[in-house]
């Protein structure tokens, strides 16, 4: 006997009994919970779908409103979300309000790297331009251009390639006096010459030539650096290192170029306190030492051997001549190999692409170089790769020709100073010996 009202079964049970109280023993049908519903106006209710399995159909739901109209349940049909017009998981464009979906975004574009590194790298330079533009003002104005040399006069015609007349004098500018005591320098007043080159840059390759301070010159006519008064020439030999004493960076220039014919383009000076802060700024200068030797006036104490110099030490190796039995000769010899060292040793990507080597280098070097108003920093980094070339095999360093002595002064080979000077000022090979 049909216990279900109507005639009808557990099997075919229309809308209208969901939801109520049943009389019967057997469990109540599972219910549709209440839902917000919108109505849609004309829109006919997506057919139910079957489920793969046994035959049991699901039952259609009441369209919920008394007067017979109808309305969205909200519930998907049956479509995948997102589909297309389809409705299936491949489908096309993104299904509408209207299909019974969620819509779909498009889906996001894969990135374009070649447009990423394009504004990477441009990134890259503007920013590396900006740092070098930034660097080069920075250490322009750092510079002291305090020489003066258009009041040098009755100058000797210059020649091919640039000569610098390159100075280590023995300023105590900004030296402590603990600093004096421990970098052997006394407390002399005034500034000395301890060491002068000449730098030959051209297309033959650079050539370094050292002027011996006890060098015997002639002081010729000059016209005073402050006062702008001439002085006549009086016939007056002394030592080359006297003029800077005199009157200073100017007189130096004026006689070096009396007594060689050679044109002085541009005029470098740095100090004792300088120099040993450029060397503790890169971390020491290592250098090949032949033989030991000691020196109580400079501080010197060195064995044969290879070694690294700290600035205390670098300054006492370029100063010390009392050691030597060439005196001033071998000291000069000892000044070209250590500031070629010290050239090439600097000049590598470790120091100038790390800036933390690079800018105490450059600060400790510029806070103390004196050079002529007309030197560029374009200029001071040529000198600077010219000297590197020195110790590179590509160029030539020598002492002034020397023939002899007088009064403890040293007197040039005049015929071989002539003809180096002729070669310099060709920008021909040099071939004169010092010898």
């Amino acid at each position: 006997m049909n216990e279900w009202p109507e005639g009808r079964n557990d099997d075919n049970r229309g809308g209208n009994r969901y939801g109520q109280g049943s009389a019967s023993d057997r469990p109540e049908s599972a219910r549709a919970m209440p839902h917000v519903q919108r109505p849609v106006p004309s829109q006919q209710p997506a057919p139910p779908q079957q489920r793969p399995g046994p035959s049991r159909q699901v039952p259609q739901q009441s369209s919920g409103y008394d007067d017979g109209s109808q309305y969205d349940s909200g519930y998907n049909t049956g479509q995948v979300y997102g589909g297309g017009n389809g409705g299936g998981r491949g489908g096309g464009q993104g299904g509408g309000p209207g299909d019974g979906g969620y819509v779909q975004g498009r889906p996001s574009a894969a990135p374009n790297w070649r447009r990423r590194i394009k504004i990477g790298a441009l990134a890259l330079v503007v920013v590396v331009l900006a740092v070098s533009i930034g660097t080069y003002f920075w250490a322009d104005s750092k510079l002291k251009r305090d020489v003066d040399l258009s009041k040098v006069i009755e100058r000797p015609k210059g020649g091919d390639g640039t000569n610098y007349l390159i100075v280590g004098s023995d300023s105590r500018e900004g030296m402590s006096a603990e600093d004096k005591k421990k970098l052997h320098t006394g407390s002399a007043e005034g500034k000395r010459t301890d060491s002068m080159m000449i730098l030959h840059d051209g297309g033959n390759g650079p050539t370094l030539v050292s002027l011996p301070r006890d060098s015997n010159v002639e002081i010729p006519s000059y016209k005073g650096s402050d006062s702008g008064k001439l002085y006549p020439a009086r016939g007056r030999f002394t030592k080359l290192n006297a003029a800077y004493a005199e009157d200073g960076p100017e007189l130096l220039v004026r006689t070096v170029e009396f007594n060689t014919g050679l044109h002085i383009d541009h005029y470098v000076e740095i100090g004792f306190g300088g120099f040993a802060k450029i060397v503790d700024a890169i971390g020491g200068v290592e250098l090949d030492i032949p033989k030991a030797f000691k020196d109580k006036n400079s501080g010197a104490d060195f064995k044969a051997g290879k070694q690294t110099l700290n600035g205390e030490q670098s300054l006492a190796f370029v100063r010390t001549r009392y050691a030597f039995a060439g005196s001033d000769l071998d000291r000069t010899k000892n000044q070209q190999k250590f500031l070629a060292a010290l050239a090439s040793q600097t000049a590598t990507p470790s120091t100038i692409l790390n800036p933390f080597k690079l800018y105490p280098t450059m600060g400790a070097g510029l806070d103390t170089l004196v050079v002529d108003e007309d030197m560029s920093l374009w200029s001071l980094g040529q000198m600077f790769f010219a000297m590197k070339g020195v110790t590179g095999g590509d160029g030539t360093s020598m002492n002034m020709p020397i023939s002899g002595s007088t009064g403890g002064n040293l007197v040039w080979d005049k015929a071989k100073v002539k003809q180096l000077v002729e070669q310099l000022n060709n920008d021909e090979k040099v071939t004169v010996s010092d010898k």
